[in-house]
């Protein structure tokens, strides 16, 4: 519980801190509203599904999730309201004590997907692949989201992959696998977390 409401007051303060910043005592206002609504999903997610240990690691990891990388906990608590609003549930079982939000459904059914702390639609048979992405955003903070979507750019519009690509076992022979085959396998987050487990699409 303690874990829930601290987090959603961190997201209340930063919401109405970038508020202040970009508009002013309006902006202000309009900020902690959007950090109010924002903070208080996550923030239930977190004290529902005891997240956080209440341990020297669950501490260490909340702190880091809530300094250090804020920003992916934020963006990562967007993307979990928006799986709620869809319906999606909260796989409790799955998160409590593991410092990690889960959600039952995915955006895709061939994939899992984590933002932040926040990963949905995996199975305990690719989850280590997305606990890689959880720790790549503790280690890098607020530079992993923009150097993941600089990523993405970089090799859609210059595909230096096709240098290393295994063309015989993964063809790129229409226009859909350019990027579910080619950009998003070599992208430098997902060749690490590949490295580590799962097998790249093909």
């Amino acid at each position: 519980m303690v874990f829930g409401i601290l987090s959603a007051a961190v997201q209340v303060v930063l919401g109405a801190l970038f508020g202040f910043l970009a508009g002013g005592p309006i902006g202000l206002l309009i900020g902690a509203a959007v950090g109010t609504l924002v903070g208080a999903v996550f923030g239930w997610a977190v004290a529902s599904a005891g997240v956080y240990a209440p341990d020297a690691r669950g501490i260490f990891l909340f702190v880091v999730d809530h300094t250090w990388s804020l920003l992916n906990t934020v963006v990562g608590a967007v993307y979990l309201a928006a799986h709620l609003i869809f319906g999606h549930s909260l796989d409790r079982p799955t998160s409590a004590g593991s410092g990690r939000v889960c959600v039952v459904e995915g955006v895709s059914p061939r994939y899992a997907t984590t933002i932040g702390t926040v990963c949905a639609g995996a199975s305990s048979s690719i989850q280590r692949h997305e606990d890689v992405h959880i720790f790549q955003g503790r280690l890098l903070g607020p530079f992993y989201i923009p150097l993941v979507l600089a990523n993405y750019v970089l090799f859609t519009i210059a595909p230096v992959w096709l240098l290393y690509h295994d063309h015989t076992n993964a063809p790129i022979n229409r226009f859909t696998r350019y990027f579910e085959i080619g950009v998003y396998p070599h992208v430098w987050n997902e060749a690490i977390a590949y490295r580590i487990q799962g097998t790249p699409p093909r």
